[in-house]
């Protein structure tokens, strides 16, 4: 293989288990995007170690691919639903997401299937408004005789830095709870860094995201899931004065030597890094050593400065070793939830599990 990733599922669950602890809250682990890029269906039946109420997507598509692998614990779509979706959601017996009274309305007219509302704290996203008097009223009254009311949940905006809007957001959500006819069996608003905090937000479920897949949650630091990784497939002596790369980016200031690694952009590593120069410098791991990468990535490769020993065949490491995932992030002016996303779907997938 030119690249691929490997994916820890024993530390997935690991993390999962501590998200579990810490929160003392079931889970509602998210695994949209493909399990934040790793693979929907293996993170699935990984996490079924976890006993998770359910599983949570963002599209439709995604949840069909669950129920055509088996899954069939409950999948809630977070994306808000509208109508025209309906009988999709019945057909794959899919859990919606619903924030305004018409589609309230339209939902209840047709079945008496299990669904959540969802309450717009302050993210100004989706949902139904806090503040929104008339709207609330009548959610109230189509919900006082709504058997299918399950749940109910909110979204915090910034519970990995700012405890203070943290703060003002669960209590507007309580407020608003307490303005409707009764409180569902589901209340849920807790990502990872919030359920990573205790028991204050963690109502009776948890949504965790980006701490499963390895990648940081506020000051918590997870066990890594994911490591990218591409073989060497050139080697060239440069001199001084020579250029690398697309748009003679980069000029050696002296010989060395230049190994071409096969990962580029189409496989989730991006073309440029951040322009912060403190973090300017991207750098890949080979050999046990971490190396700069020199000129622009490109859509298939990229290139860095090596030492001598190195040779055609050996493999690097993006991120998932020397080299974290939120490091390679950060030094790429991005976030660890991009970088996972980005995977490409030729870059195959590794499991390996000890559990």
């Amino acid at each position: 293989m030119r690249a691929w990733v490997d994916v820890d599922l024993s530390a997935l669950v690991a993390n999962a288990r501590r998200v579990a602890a810490v929160s003392g809250s079931r889970l509602l682990p998210m695994i949209k995007a493909n399990g934040y890029g790793l693979g929907a269906v293996e993170v699935a039946r990984a996490l079924e170690s976890v006993e998770p109420w359910g599983f949570g997507v963002a599209s439709v598509e995604e949840g069909e691919a669950l129920r055509a692998a088996g899954i069939n614990r409950p999948i809630l779509v977070a994306t808000p639903l509208i109508p025209q979706w309906i009988q999709r959601y019945l057909a794959l017996d899919l859990r919606p997401s619903i924030g305004d009274p018409e589609t309230l309305r339209a939902w209840t007219a047709q079945t008496e299937r299990p669904f959540h509302v969802e309450v717009d704290s302050g993210m100004s996203r989706a949902g139904v408004r806090w503040n929104n008097g008339a709207a609330l009223e009548q959610m109230g009254t189509i919900l006082a005789a709504a058997s299918g009311w399950e749940g109910v949940f909110t979204h915090f905006l910034d519970a990995e830095s700012d405890p203070k809007t943290t703060r003002v957001q669960w209590e507007r959500f309580q407020q608003t709870l307490e303005s409707l006819p009764r409180r569902p069996a589901l209340v849920h608003a807790a990502n990872s860094a919030a359920a990573l905090q205790g028991t204050q937000y963690a109502a009776n479920l948890v949504r965790p995201g980006i701490f499963l897949y390895g990648g940081m949650a506020g000051q918590a630091t997870p066990q890594p899931v994911a490591a990218l990784r591409a073989r060497v497939i050139a080697l060239r002596v440069v001199s001084a004065g020579d250029t690398v790369g697309y748009g003679g980016s980069w000029r050696a200031d002296q010989n060395c030597l230049i190994a071409t690694f096969a990962v580029g952009y189409a496989d989730g590593f991006p073309r440029d890094g951040a322009s912060d120069s403190q973090a300017s410098q991207r750098e890949i791991e080979v050999q046990g050593k971490l190396v700069p990468i020199v000129a622009r990535v490109t859509m298939d490769m990229c290139m860095a400065r090596v030492p001598d020993s190195v040779a055609v065949g050996d493999v690097g490491t993006v991120y998932g070793g020397l080299l974290s995932l939120d490091r390679q992030a950060h030094l790429a002016g991005t976030i660890s939830y991009e970088l996972l996303t980005r995977i490409g779907s030729r870059v195959p997938r590794r499991y390996r599990s000890t559990e």
